[in-house]
């Protein structure tokens, strides 16, 4: 059945406000804005000009680019203009035969133009050149050389440092677009999963996450983006992570996880942000890189888990589907922590059910696959 255009509308603006409101976003930016930045503190961009051009847009250092490098030739042109003027040798001035200019042939501005092209760029065509007769014209194209040169190396060095940037390489790491919660190893846990999409490796790589809610203080104080952490582990640790596959990483639901108070039917009523960081060093560049993604409570899946990835081939290679990084299965699971771990008093009833006060395991003959 086809949905309405009013449904589609709601979904859409659903979204939407998702996206506005979530402080981090799927693909690591950070959504928030400075306001009321005094005059002085902002000139401090200025004063740091090589972050600056390093963190701009490539549009706008193309465009420095090409500007910086045609307003440097244009002032040296209006320089050698004035130079040729101050000695008399442009064709207005009517210069005697036997007069020997500064520079042959720059008797224009036009030509005053080129011949600053082609020092500043060392092309040299041949029919321009600098005389002896002006010790000035001397001075003039010294300063251009290093001005030139300098004006190349800055440039150079900002295009090599966009390109090495460590967040070029945080592309090619991902993570699930949703988490999930189940049964794991005899405890409760909350689970991502996260892959290297290349083969070399991210050395000394730790996660870690931090839940931001908004709190209030015994005192009556709101805290915006109150931060508590979240630590993530596999099973060998939660540091120095081998990452030459992709890991299913969990976070244990005990009395100390702020997970712990949530149940299946209150989560999505939640207002919460997880936010996951990922740490690590590229093999390839010894360049340090942080990853980041979110989930928000309608993006965490109770009773859900991953689908394996990974298996052996019959020639003893392994071999990663990646077909089935995003999809998770239906599990048995308690509707909330307290009934897992069965706290007397503090089982958050399902409006939706009933209780399963002696945790049956329910065979699922056919599970039914779902996509996150």
């Amino acid at each position: 059945m086809t949905r309405s255009l009013r449904e589609v509308v709601k979904e859409y603006m659903s979204d939407r406000r998702v996206r506005k409101y979530r402080l981090v976003t799927k693909d690591g930016r950070c959504n928030i804005e400075f306001g009321n930045v005094m005059h002085r503190n902002r000139f401090a961009y200025v004063l740091d000009i090589w972050t600056t051009f390093v963190e701009t847009r490539w549009r706008f250092v193309i465009l420095h680019f090409v500007a910086s490098f045609t307003l440097s030739w244009f002032i040296f042109g209006l320089l050698w203009y004035w130079i040729a003027r101050d000695h008399g040798d442009l064709k207005w001035q009517n210069p005697p035969e036997n007069h020997t200019a500064c520079v042959y042939s720059v008797n224009t501005l036009t030509y005053a133009f080129l011949f600053s092209l082609e020092t500043q760029s060392t092309i040299g065509y041949g029919n321009v050149y600098i005389t002896d007769v002006c010790p000035g014209a001397v001075a003039l194209i010294i300063i251009q050389s290093l001005m030139g040169t300098i004006i190349s190396c800055f440039w150079c060095g900002v295009v090599m440092a966009k390109i090495a940037l460590p967040k070029k390489r945080a592309k090619t790491i991902t993570f699930s677009d949703s988490a999930v919660i189940c049964p794991k190893k005899g405890t409760l846990c909350l689970q991502i999963r996260v892959a290297n999409l290349r083969k070399t490796l991210m050395i000394g790589s730790q996660i870690y996450g931090k839940l931001l809610r908004t709190t209030v203080t015994p005192e009556g104080e709101t805290v915006i983006l109150d931060q508590v952490s979240i630590d993530f582990m596999v099973d060998a640790g939660k540091d120095n992570l081998f990452f030459v596959c992709p890991l299913t990483l969990y976070h244990v639901i005990d009395k100390t996880s702020p997970f712990f108070d949530m149940a299946v039917d209150t989560l999505h009523q939640q207002e919460f942000e997880l936010v996951v960081f990922l740490d690590g060093t590229a093999e390839s560049t010894s360049s340090t890189c942080q990853v980041r993604t979110s989930y928000i409570p309608q993006e965490i899946m109770w009773g859900y888990d991953f689908l394996p990835i990974i298996s052996r081939s019959k020639e003893g290679k392994y071999r990663v589907d990646f077909s089935n990084f995003a999809k998770v299965v239906p599990v048995p699971t308690a509707h909330c922590a307290y009934c897992y771990h069965n706290e007397a008093g503090h089982h958050h009833h399902s409006i939706d059910g009933i209780d399963n006060q002696g945790f049956e395991v329910i065979d699922i003959e056919t599970p039914n696959i779902t996509k996150m």
